[in-house]
């Protein structure tokens, strides 16, 4: 038996002696953060909350600390691009309109895809620590997320899968979020997939799911009889990790001539962070230590 844990976190497993691998999480407090930090209606909530879910599968693949990737969506939908960042089990996420209010679809569910759009592309970049980046691209499929991750998978790294993604909202609150990857591994025996195919239905309506049973339950409950192993348990949470040194940097990385339009102008500077609203002033005087440190550069 699994042991049970709160909050927010993945958890990786492997099925039929490393036929599958498995990887479980819930993201319900990052995305309750996310919303209050954007201000986001319930639909924009969802498709920032599902692209974060899924950047995160990416972000624990990732081996070392310092090693981050960037997730963009451009559908073309009223909230713009789309961009969650992971390193490791550190996320965030921010959208160009956050506000974006949309009519529920014919079935009742918010309407994910209209949000974001579905003629565009995702990119995946990622920042390994070496000399240029990994950078994967796909072309979105429904706008849902869910089978955009999958297509993303199966197209750009080769390895077929199953996601489900789902953020269950009301109003102002995330009452459950969270998403699931299976991806079958070299040498997995066509029974194994024929049991994962048969049962893909239980995966589908996955945050309803998780308002029902916590996570270690379902995962014992899905996959009984395929030999679920605990590989990893890693915790999960919403952080930007902005701050005035990287903002410094960023001005200084403008160039010596745009520093001192800054100053000529007189007005100073403010910076502020896509993804947590953080804003930082930096006032004439600060503008010139900077430019001095530039020129020393």
């Amino acid at each position: 038996m699994i042991e049970r844990r709160e909050g927010d976190e993945m958890l990786r497993l492997s099925l039929m002696d490393g036929q599958a691998r498995v990887m479980l999480c819930e993201t319900t407090a990052m995305c309750q953060r996310a919303a209050d930090i954007h201000g986001a209606t319930p639909v924009c909530t969802a498709a920032m909350g599902r692209l974060m879910t899924a950047t995160a599968f990416l972000g624990v693949m990732m081996k070392g600390e310092n090693e981050s990737v960037t997730v963009t969506v451009k559908g073309g939908g009223p909230m713009g691009t789309l961009v969650a960042v992971a390193n490791h089990g550190d996320l965030k996420v921010c959208a160009d309109d956050p506000r974006v209010e949309l009519p529920l679809r014919e079935d009742g569910k918010l309407d994910v895809g209209g949000a974001v759009g579905r003629d565009g592309r995702m990119s995946v970049v990622k920042d390994l620590g070496l000399r240029e980046p990994y950078i994967g691209q796909c072309e979105l499929v429904s706008g849902e997320l869910g089978v955009d991750f999958a297509n993303y998978f199966t197209v750009s790294e080769q390895q077929p899968s199953l996601v489900s993604l789902g953020v269950l909202v009301n109003g102002d609150a995330v009452l459950k979020a969270g998403g699931l990857l299976i991806q079958p591994m070299p040498g997995c025996e066509e029974a194994t997939l024929e049991q994962l195919e048969l049962r893909s239905p239980m995966f589908a309506s996955i945050s309803r799911e998780m308002t029902y049973a916590p996570k270690e339950e379902l995962l014992e409950d899905w996959f009984r009889g395929m030999e679920p192993e605990l590989l990893e348990r890693v915790p999960l949470r919403y952080h930007c990790g902005c701050s005035r040194k990287r903002m410094e940097k960023a001005l200084i990385s403008l160039g010596r001539k745009e520093l001192q339009g800054l100053i000529d102008d007189d007005r100073g500077a403010e910076l502020g962070c896509h993804f947590c609203h953080s804003h930082y002033d930096f006032d004439t005087q600060a503008l010139r230590e900077l430019l001095i440190r530039a020129s020393r550069a």
